[in-house]
């Protein structure tokens, strides 16, 4: 699309309105006015930056890019955005072999009950996306039966954490039914491992947790961001959400974030596992190349809202670099708004089906190797 028609399809004043909005928030919640070093000295918990390897991470990348690829190739016609495999992943350093044992790609046992728990702002622009619900379809009719689980979108980990226990406790469950395993995107990980830590009762019901783009140890960004700001989200066109507890920024402050982890060793015996967000510059949508270079100041190994090492759970197995950006490996902008995509989210395709589908098979292929039920 030429810049002279970008400008003529977006002249009504619904889109104008719309375009308005997508900017202003864009720049409150991703830039900032980074008036300061984004990293600010501290004397919080010590910290080391180590390869994977030596951190007690398990790399599992081989096996994953094994299904991630089959489950590309069998939908590479009729599932959307597609990529082929060596675009859709990043290989970094001496990544494993694969296994070379085959891929099942049926229905599956319907062991597993995957609960998603959404990130910062969701319930803001969740009814602006108009979401048509495609990821979850797809993978249903392998037998996995996808729930979200709605948390606050702009409260503190603390309060979000609490929500997710009384969900999982209200959940019928008896030696019949599937497993959960807690899907967390963005600052939906941290509030799933405050509540594993505080709330044991759920753990027995929890059979593995999956962070994808994670923001485990929080992101410089949120230093260069105030709650007030964030909470002009409640404006945007639809939005649902309230102000919450008004903790959110703080809990995704590295600091926070790390002086957490540092007090709160997370429950032994159960399944962690990571993917992370680790785009080529070239891939980062335009609304996020602010925020990308902000970061890159801290590392260029950034999605635009958190750095690469940032988004791994301790003693996880690394899954694998997913070549998307922050929103593109989640958020499906550019589908319900065209015009919008082309401008500021011009980098938003990806195979998100694909993926949830072959991480669902990971897992549930790992939990039945080993083994494993929840204690």
């Amino acid at each position: 699309m030429s810049v002279a028609s970008s400008i003529d399809a977006i002249r009504s004043p619904r889109r104008l309105r719309l375009f308005a909005a997508f900017a202003v928030a864009a720049s409150i919640l991703i830039s900032g006015c980074a008036s300061k070093p984004l990293l600010p000295y501290s004397q919080d918990a010590p910290l080391v930056l180590l390869p994977a390897s030596q951190t007690g991470v398990d790399d599992a990348r081989g096996r994953f890019r094994e299904i991630f690829c089959a489950v590309l190739e069998q939908g590479r016609l009729t599932l959307p955005d597609y990529l082929p495999c060596t675009e859709a992943l990043v290989r970094l350093g001496a990544e494993p072999e694969g296994s070379g044992r085959p891929v099942d790609l049926g229905a599956t046992g319907g062991r597993l009950r995957p609960v998603m728990v959404p990130g910062l702002g969701w319930d803001c622009f969740a009814p602006w996306l108009e979401m048509k619900d495609t990821v979850f379809d797809h993978v249903r009719q392998f037998g996995y039966d996808p729930l979200l689980l709605k948390v606050d979108a702009l409260s503190s980990t603390g309060n979000n954490a609490r929500q997710i226990r009384d969900a999982i406790m209200a959940m019928e469950t008896d030696e019949k039914d599937p497993d959960i395993v807690l899907i967390g995107y963005s600052k939906g990980v941290p509030d799933i491992l405050e509540s594993l830590v505080s709330y044991p009762e759920i753990r027995p019901r929890v059979a593995a947790v999956v962070s994808v783009a994670g923001a485990v140890g929080g992101s410089p960004l949120a230093y260069d961001t105030t709650q007030s700001e964030l909470n002009l989200m409640r404006y945007w066109p639809g939005a649902e959400c309230t102000v919450g507890d008004d903790g959110a920024i703080e809990s995704l402050q590295p600091s926070t974030r790390r002086n957490w982890l540092a007090a709160n060793p997370l429950p032994p015996g159960l399944p962690y596992y990571s993917l992370v967000s680790y785009p080529r510059p070239e891939r980062i949508s335009s609304a996020l190349q602010s925020s990308y270079d902000k970061l890159a100041l801290v590392d260029p190994r950034n999605d635009g809202q958190l750095i690469s090492y940032d988004q791994v759970i301790p003693g996880s197995g690394l899954l694998g670099y997913i070549n998307a950006d922050h929103w593109a490996v989640s958020v499906p902008v550019a589908r319900a708004h065209q015009t919008i995509g082309s401008v500021f989210v011009d980098q938003n395709n990806f195979p998100r089906e694909a993926l949830l589908e072959a991480l669902l098979r990971f897992v549930e292929e790992d939990l039945s190797a080993n083994a494993y039920r929840a204690p």
